[in-house]
């Protein structure tokens, strides 16, 4: 499906795509755990989910006791990741010394990854 603002639609069925105005973005965060034990990474994760939540924002994503990738996007129908929110989870992510390999990517589109 093409996604860019080339094809002519109608403003209805570009909200129905999530594309051009109604694009929602979000970006990807992965990272490696260092040596943790169990109770360091389950208060890890209930301090990540506070974050999310607090911030207004959703995530989905998979992992185990070694590695995860999130992508993160806005809980809001048509409202975006911002860059602001990128930013400061890099930030979070920096400040816990058990985290390694993190990367946090740029804006992308949540919908067609694009």
């Amino acid at each position: 499906m093409k996604t860019t603002n080339q094809v002519k639609r109608s403003n209805r069925l570009n909200k129905k795509l999530y594309v051009g105005e109604y694009a929602v973005l979000g970006f990807e965060v992965s990272f490696k755990f260092s040596e943790i034990d169990e109770k360091i990474f389950d208060a890890f994760f209930t301090d990540f989910v506070e974050f999310v939540e607090s911030r207004n924002l959703i995530m989905g994503g998979a992992g185990g006791a070694q590695n995860f990738v999130i992508y993160i996007s806005s809980y809001g129908r048509y409202v975006s990741a911002t860059e602001e929110d990128r930013q400061a989870f890099e930030a979070w992510l920096a400040e816990h010394q058990f985290i390694t390999e993190c990367q946090v990517a740029e804006l992308s589109d949540a919908y067609y990854g694009i």
